[in-house]
Protein backbone atom coordinates (compact mmCIF):
# COMPACT_ATOMS: atom_id res chain seq x y z
CA UNK A 1 0.00 0.00 0.00
CA UNK A 2 1.16 3.51 -0.70
CA UNK A 3 -0.44 4.96 2.43
CA UNK A 4 0.22 4.05 6.09
CA UNK A 5 -2.02 1.33 7.50
CA UNK A 6 -3.30 2.32 10.97
CA UNK A 7 -5.20 -0.91 11.61
CA UNK A 8 -4.21 -3.16 14.53
CA UNK A 9 -2.63 -6.53 13.84
CA UNK A 10 -5.01 -9.48 14.12
CA UNK A 11 -4.33 -13.20 13.82
CA UNK A 12 -6.60 -16.06 12.85
CA UNK A 13 -6.59 -19.78 12.31
CA UNK A 14 -8.35 -21.77 9.61
CA UNK A 15 -9.35 -25.16 10.99
CA UNK A 16 -9.69 -27.28 7.88
CA UNK A 17 -12.81 -29.41 8.49
CA UNK A 18 -11.42 -32.57 6.93
CA UNK A 19 -10.06 -35.92 8.17
CA UNK A 20 -11.23 -35.24 11.74
CA UNK A 21 -14.05 -36.03 14.12
CA UNK A 22 -16.17 -33.01 14.94
CA UNK A 23 -15.15 -33.35 18.60
CA UNK A 24 -11.54 -32.64 17.56
CA UNK A 25 -12.59 -29.64 15.47
CA UNK A 26 -14.62 -28.22 18.35
CA UNK A 27 -11.74 -28.77 20.78
CA UNK A 28 -9.36 -26.95 18.44
CA UNK A 29 -11.82 -24.07 18.04
CA UNK A 30 -12.14 -23.62 21.81
CA UNK A 31 -8.38 -23.91 22.27
CA UNK A 32 -7.75 -21.31 19.56
CA UNK A 33 -9.94 -18.88 21.47
CA UNK A 34 -8.07 -19.66 24.70
CA UNK A 35 -4.71 -19.05 22.97
CA UNK A 36 -5.81 -15.56 21.96
CA UNK A 37 -6.77 -15.85 18.29
CA UNK A 38 -8.83 -12.96 16.98
CA UNK A 39 -10.77 -15.11 14.51
CA UNK A 40 -11.38 -18.77 13.71
CA UNK A 41 -12.29 -19.82 10.18
CA UNK A 42 -13.30 -23.04 8.47
CA UNK A 43 -13.87 -23.50 4.71
CA UNK A 44 -16.82 -24.24 2.46
CA UNK A 45 -16.27 -27.53 0.65
CA UNK A 46 -17.94 -30.92 0.62
CA UNK A 47 -14.86 -33.12 0.23
CA UNK A 48 -11.26 -32.96 1.48
CA UNK A 49 -8.92 -30.80 -0.56
CA UNK A 50 -5.90 -32.97 0.16
CA UNK A 51 -5.13 -36.35 1.67
CA UNK A 52 -7.75 -39.06 1.17
CA UNK A 53 -10.21 -37.46 -1.30
CA UNK A 54 -13.04 -39.46 0.27
CA UNK A 55 -12.02 -38.82 3.87
CA UNK A 56 -14.13 -37.32 6.64
CA UNK A 57 -15.53 -33.86 5.98
CA UNK A 58 -18.17 -31.58 7.52
CA UNK A 59 -20.41 -28.82 6.14
CA UNK A 60 -19.38 -25.22 6.67
CA UNK A 61 -22.39 -23.21 7.86
CA UNK A 62 -23.87 -25.84 10.17
CA UNK A 63 -20.47 -25.84 11.85
CA UNK A 64 -20.36 -22.04 12.12
CA UNK A 65 -23.65 -22.05 14.02
CA UNK A 66 -22.19 -24.60 16.44
CA UNK A 67 -19.02 -22.53 16.84
CA UNK A 68 -21.15 -19.50 17.65
CA UNK A 69 -22.42 -21.39 20.71
CA UNK A 70 -19.06 -22.96 21.57
CA UNK A 71 -17.10 -19.67 21.72
CA UNK A 72 -17.52 -16.31 23.45
CA UNK A 73 -14.98 -13.84 22.05
CA UNK A 74 -13.43 -14.79 18.70
CA UNK A 75 -14.88 -13.78 15.39
CA UNK A 76 -15.94 -16.74 13.26
CA UNK A 77 -16.47 -17.28 9.57
CA UNK A 78 -15.71 -19.25 6.45
CA UNK A 79 -12.52 -18.73 4.50
CA UNK A 80 -14.43 -18.71 2.26
CA UNK A 81 -18.08 -19.48 1.50
CA UNK A 82 -18.66 -20.56 -2.09
CA UNK A 83 -21.17 -18.19 -3.65
CA UNK A 84 -22.49 -20.93 -5.96
CA UNK A 85 -23.83 -23.25 -3.28
CA UNK A 86 -26.65 -21.18 -1.74
CA UNK A 87 -29.26 -18.71 -2.87
CA UNK A 88 -27.81 -15.28 -1.97
CA UNK A 89 -30.88 -14.21 -0.01
CA UNK A 90 -30.94 -17.49 1.91
CA UNK A 91 -27.26 -16.94 2.66
CA UNK A 92 -28.12 -13.51 4.04
CA UNK A 93 -30.62 -15.09 6.42
CA UNK A 94 -28.14 -17.78 7.46
CA UNK A 95 -25.47 -15.17 8.11
CA UNK A 96 -27.90 -12.96 10.06
CA UNK A 97 -28.87 -15.95 12.22
CA UNK A 98 -25.27 -16.93 12.99
CA UNK A 99 -24.56 -13.25 13.67
CA UNK A 100 -27.26 -13.28 16.37
CA UNK A 101 -26.22 -16.66 17.81
CA UNK A 102 -22.64 -15.37 18.13
CA UNK A 103 -23.73 -11.99 19.51
CA UNK A 104 -22.21 -10.11 16.59
CA UNK A 105 -19.03 -12.06 15.82
CA UNK A 106 -19.62 -13.34 12.28
CA UNK A 107 -17.43 -12.47 9.29
CA UNK A 108 -19.10 -13.31 5.97
CA UNK A 109 -16.18 -14.69 4.00
CA UNK A 110 -17.14 -15.38 0.40
CA UNK A 111 -15.62 -16.18 -2.99
CA UNK A 112 -16.69 -17.28 -6.44
CA UNK A 113 -15.83 -20.98 -6.04
CA UNK A 114 -13.26 -23.20 -7.77
CA UNK A 115 -13.32 -26.85 -6.55
CA UNK A 116 -14.99 -28.70 -9.40
CA UNK A 117 -15.67 -31.92 -7.52
CA UNK A 118 -18.00 -30.06 -5.15
CA UNK A 119 -20.00 -28.79 -8.11
CA UNK A 120 -20.13 -32.08 -9.95
CA UNK A 121 -21.05 -34.29 -7.00
CA UNK A 122 -23.69 -31.91 -5.63
CA UNK A 123 -25.24 -31.00 -8.96
CA UNK A 124 -24.17 -27.36 -9.29
CA UNK A 125 -23.24 -25.94 -12.68
CA UNK A 126 -19.49 -25.32 -12.73
CA UNK A 127 -19.36 -23.02 -15.76
CA UNK A 128 -16.33 -20.81 -16.25
CA UNK A 129 -14.31 -18.77 -13.78
CA UNK A 130 -15.62 -15.60 -15.39
CA UNK A 131 -19.22 -16.73 -15.06
CA UNK A 132 -18.73 -17.58 -11.39
CA UNK A 133 -17.19 -14.15 -10.74
CA UNK A 134 -20.06 -12.44 -12.56
CA UNK A 135 -22.47 -14.37 -10.32
CA UNK A 136 -20.59 -13.19 -7.22
CA UNK A 137 -20.85 -9.56 -8.37
CA UNK A 138 -24.56 -10.05 -9.05
CA UNK A 139 -25.34 -11.84 -5.77
CA UNK A 140 -23.51 -9.75 -3.17
CA UNK A 141 -25.92 -6.78 -3.51
CA UNK A 142 -28.84 -9.22 -3.11
CA UNK A 143 -27.35 -10.56 0.13
CA UNK A 144 -26.82 -7.06 1.48
CA UNK A 145 -30.28 -5.88 0.48
CA UNK A 146 -31.88 -8.88 2.20
CA UNK A 147 -30.13 -7.96 5.47
CA UNK A 148 -32.02 -4.65 5.41
CA UNK A 149 -35.36 -6.51 5.11
CA UNK A 150 -34.90 -9.16 7.81
CA UNK A 151 -36.67 -9.01 11.16
CA UNK A 152 -34.70 -8.85 13.32
CA UNK A 153 -31.89 -7.34 11.28
CA UNK A 154 -28.25 -8.31 11.87
CA UNK A 155 -26.83 -7.12 15.18
CA UNK A 156 -24.43 -4.80 13.33
CA UNK A 157 -22.83 -4.30 9.94
CA UNK A 158 -21.62 -7.82 9.10
CA UNK A 159 -18.11 -7.49 7.64
CA UNK A 160 -17.72 -9.04 4.21
CA UNK A 161 -14.42 -10.77 3.44
CA UNK A 162 -13.73 -11.63 -0.20
CA UNK A 163 -10.99 -14.08 -1.08
CA UNK A 164 -9.16 -14.23 -4.39
CA UNK A 165 -6.57 -12.31 -6.34
CA UNK A 166 -7.89 -11.90 -9.90
CA UNK A 167 -6.94 -8.42 -10.99
CA UNK A 168 -9.60 -7.73 -13.64
CA UNK A 169 -12.72 -8.92 -11.81
CA UNK A 170 -12.11 -10.16 -8.25
CA UNK A 171 -10.29 -7.10 -6.96
CA UNK A 172 -12.87 -4.84 -8.56
CA UNK A 173 -15.59 -6.73 -6.66
CA UNK A 174 -13.50 -6.35 -3.50
CA UNK A 175 -13.27 -2.59 -4.03
CA UNK A 176 -17.03 -2.37 -4.52
CA UNK A 177 -18.26 -4.67 -1.75
CA UNK A 178 -15.66 -5.93 0.74
CA UNK A 179 -14.59 -4.86 4.20
CA UNK A 180 -11.68 -7.34 4.14
CA UNK A 181 -9.63 -8.71 1.25
CA UNK A 182 -7.86 -12.06 1.69
CA UNK A 183 -5.03 -13.14 -0.58
CA UNK A 184 -2.31 -15.72 -0.98
CA UNK A 185 1.34 -15.26 -1.86
CA UNK A 186 4.62 -13.86 -0.62
CA UNK A 187 5.17 -10.24 0.36
CA UNK A 188 6.02 -9.10 -3.15
CA UNK A 189 2.95 -10.76 -4.65
CA UNK A 190 0.67 -9.38 -1.96
CA UNK A 191 2.16 -5.89 -2.30
CA UNK A 192 1.37 -6.00 -6.02
CA UNK A 193 -2.23 -7.06 -5.33
CA UNK A 194 -2.56 -4.22 -2.81
CA UNK A 195 -1.53 -1.73 -5.47
CA UNK A 196 -4.05 -3.15 -7.92
CA UNK A 197 -6.78 -3.07 -5.26
CA UNK A 198 -5.89 0.54 -4.41
CA UNK A 199 -6.27 1.41 -8.11
CA UNK A 200 -9.70 -0.23 -8.23
CA UNK A 201 -10.72 1.67 -5.09
CA UNK A 202 -9.79 4.92 -6.82
CA UNK A 203 -11.83 3.95 -9.89
CA UNK A 204 -14.97 3.08 -7.89
CA UNK A 205 -14.64 5.95 -5.43
CA UNK A 206 -13.67 3.95 -2.33
CA UNK A 207 -11.09 4.85 0.31
CA UNK A 208 -8.51 2.01 0.18
CA UNK A 209 -8.06 2.20 3.95
CA UNK A 210 -11.66 1.08 4.43
CA UNK A 211 -10.58 -2.43 3.35
CA UNK A 212 -8.62 -4.53 5.84
CA UNK A 213 -5.84 -6.50 4.15
CA UNK A 214 -5.65 -10.19 5.05
CA UNK A 215 -3.33 -12.98 3.94
CA UNK A 216 -2.39 -16.57 4.63
CA UNK A 217 0.88 -17.29 6.43
CA UNK A 218 3.07 -20.38 6.44
CA UNK A 219 2.43 -22.91 9.21
CA UNK A 220 6.14 -23.83 9.15
CA UNK A 221 7.32 -20.36 10.21
CA UNK A 222 4.27 -18.16 10.68
CA UNK A 223 6.08 -15.26 12.38
CA UNK A 224 8.65 -14.87 9.60
CA UNK A 225 5.95 -15.17 6.97
CA UNK A 226 3.81 -12.59 8.76
CA UNK A 227 6.70 -10.15 9.17
CA UNK A 228 7.14 -9.67 5.44
CA UNK A 229 3.41 -9.38 4.85
CA UNK A 230 3.08 -6.85 7.66
CA UNK A 231 5.67 -4.64 5.98
CA UNK A 232 3.49 -4.35 2.86
CA UNK A 233 0.26 -3.52 4.69
CA UNK A 234 -1.31 -6.84 5.71
CA UNK A 235 -3.01 -6.66 9.11
CA UNK A 236 -4.98 -9.91 9.40
CA UNK A 237 -2.84 -13.06 9.29
CA UNK A 238 -4.32 -16.56 9.03
CA UNK A 239 -2.53 -19.86 9.51
CA UNK A 240 -4.22 -22.98 8.15
CA UNK A 241 -4.15 -26.16 10.25
CA UNK A 242 -5.11 -29.66 9.21
CA UNK A 243 -6.83 -32.47 11.10
CA UNK A 244 -7.23 -34.96 12.49
CA UNK A 245 -5.65 -33.59 15.70
CA UNK A 246 -4.88 -29.90 14.91
CA UNK A 247 -1.47 -28.97 16.30
CA UNK A 248 -2.01 -25.35 17.36
CA UNK A 249 1.70 -24.61 17.81
CA UNK A 250 1.83 -22.36 14.71
CA UNK A 251 -1.10 -20.33 16.04
CA UNK A 252 0.64 -19.97 19.38
CA UNK A 253 3.72 -18.63 17.58
CA UNK A 254 1.61 -16.22 15.55
CA UNK A 255 -0.16 -14.89 18.66
CA UNK A 256 3.22 -14.34 20.32
CA UNK A 257 4.41 -12.41 17.27
CA UNK A 258 1.26 -10.26 17.33
CA UNK A 259 1.74 -9.47 20.99
CA UNK A 260 5.22 -8.04 20.62
CA UNK A 261 5.11 -4.45 21.78
CA UNK A 262 6.09 -3.04 18.38
CA UNK A 263 3.12 -4.78 16.71
CA UNK A 264 0.46 -2.67 18.42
Amino acid sequence: MNTPNPRPVRVAVQLQPQHAEYSEIRRACAQAEELGADAVFNWDHFFPLFGDPNGKHFECWTMLAAWAEATERVQIGALVTCNSYRNPQLLADMARTVDHISDGRLILGIGSGWFQRDYDDYGYEFGTAGERLDALARDLPLTKSRWAKLNPPPTRHIPVLIGGGGERKTLRIVAEHADIWHGFGDADQIAHKHRVLDEWCTKVGRDPLEIERSAAVSAKDPAASAEGLYAVGTRLFTVGLAGPTYDLGPLRDLVAWRDQTDRS
